[in-house]
């Protein structure tokens, strides 16, 4: 399957000043699978050390974090021989051996030409118990497949390879544009989940797809019990069970869990977060760059892990997407929000991996801006809606009240076009926002 993050992960490995690499990542999101194949493709040979399934070898970080005493130990217990160069060590499930984090400060500081990757989920609740190494690891991102990615899997790799993106003027052919279409109803419901994609990609079955989402629904709840020493594990499964549903909305604590008090629910969103199954939407007032410098931690919206989850948990019926000829008609357009946030969160179109918003909130004038990015030091709104100029009033005030912003982008269900007037460019749903 391919993924994105392969070409990160050779630009790595060819990298001079390399340091040991942190893949971060929900559960689930193929995290192991990635890694297994670069080793196996790019390496003479690669050892992998599972911390959650082999727990007598966490016995080797108990003492020094010397890492020739260390590759010692585990060329004892694996009988593998580990050449700096050659070899791809990987520690799987690291946040099960909080001593294993420390170690990489010790590989990069003593054995740089060792080529060491690190992959976990949870990682931030490990980084609570230790010294980490910070500066002497490089972090790299894994979430659910993208749209471009589900086309790979599903072998339209010519159809990939045409994707739009934003700074794109000249209208897609219909036909081609059409295709898109087709393909964007099954992501919206097979979603990015590995293995949600694999059993769709191998049956066909929506159904089938659907069992997926429901076993990995339940594994996550199920996980919810390593949290229990830090939140209420009946508190945080009812608030995970209720975000999806709220994707688009404003998140008001007291409608979430009214019996509970507001600093308990915070800590369960915050836990939800460092977890990567939600990611906030924070509100910001695009004044100036970085969007960061500016946003309200009060105001906020979320996105879900995966789309194809979220419309699962949703309970929203696979044929009503297949029948539907305008998916921002979906949930209230929540599917067709959720979407462009996940998109942006993969493509690296995010700044720092923090998504915004614009909402003004004054009294009988009120607006709200799906999304703002940032790109070449310009900021520009997104709106997420059907085309028709008349129902965009959000983006116009947005646009009035921030002229600097060169024009807005609006994500519909029609092909390319510009309204100068209003300073808006008419994009597909499916358009790459930034220009990889």
């Amino acid at each position: 399957m391919k993924r994105l993050i392969d070409e990160k992960l050779l630009r790595w490995k060819k990298r001079k000043n390399r340091k040991p690499l942190v893949i971060r990542g929900a559960r689930q999101v193929g995290k192991t699978y990635s890694v297994e194949k670069f080793g196996e493709q790019n390496f003479q040979n690669y050892l992998k050390i599972d911390f959650e399934l082999e727990r007598d070898i966490h016995k080797a970080f108990s003492g020094d974090l010397i890492p020739q005493k260390l590759l010692l130990q585990f060329e004892a217990a694996y009988g593998k021989r580990i050449v700096p160069g050659k070899t791809l060590l990987f520690f799987d499930e690291i946040q099960e051996c909080p001593r294993a984090l420390m170690a990489l400060r010790y590989f990069y500081e003593q054995m740089p030409e060792l080529h060491i990757v690190a992959a976990g989920s949870l990682l931030e609740f490990t980084f609570d118990e230790i010294s980490f190494p910070v500066g002497r690891v490089q972090f790299e991102w894994l979430r659910p497949l993208g749209f471009r990615e589900f086309l790979w899997a599903m072998d339209k790799h010519l159809l990939a390879d045409s994707l739009p993106h934003w700074r794109q003027e000249n209208p897609l052919d219909d036909f081609i544009h059409e295709k898109f279409l087709e393909q964007l109803k099954y992501y919206f419901i097979t979603g990015g989940m590995p293995e949600a994609v694999a059993v769709f990609v191998s049956t066909g079955s929506l159904a089938e797809t659907a069992n997926v989402h429901k076993t990995l629904y339940q594994t996550y709840s199920q996980d919810f019990v390593k949290y229990r020493k830090r939140t209420d594990v009946e508190l945080l499964n009812s608030i995970f069970q209720q975000l999806p549903a709220k994707t688009g909305q404003r998140i008001k604590y007291t409608e979430l869990y009214p019996e509970k008090r507001i600093e308990k629910i915070k800590k369960a969103i915050n836990l939800l977060e460092q977890a990567l199954l939600i990611q906030k939407v924070r509100a910001g007032n695009a004044q100036g760059i970085p969007l960061g410098a500016t946003v309200s931690d009060k105001l906020f919206k979320t996105v879900f892990l995966d789309i194809g989850l979220m419309q699962y948990i949703c309970g929203i019926p696979a044929s009503k997407i297949i029948t539907e000829t305008n998916l921002l008609d979906i949930y209230r357009g929540a599917l067709a929000e959720q979407f462009v946030g996940q998109e942006l969160l993969l493509q690296g179109g995010s700044e720092n991996d923090k998504l915004y918003y614009w909402q003004r909130l004054k009294k009988g004038s009120s607006a709200e801006v799906d999304y703002i990015i940032a790109r070449d030091g310009e900021i520009y709104p997104v709106e997420v809606k059907s085309g028709r100029v008349g129902r965009l009033k959000s983006i116009k005030i947005f646009l009035n009240e921030h002229p600097h912003c060169p024009w807005g982008i609006v994500l519909n269900m029609n092909n390319i076009r510009r309204e100068n007037k209003y300073k808006l460019k008419f994009m597909p749903l499916y358009t790459l926002l930034t220009d990889a």
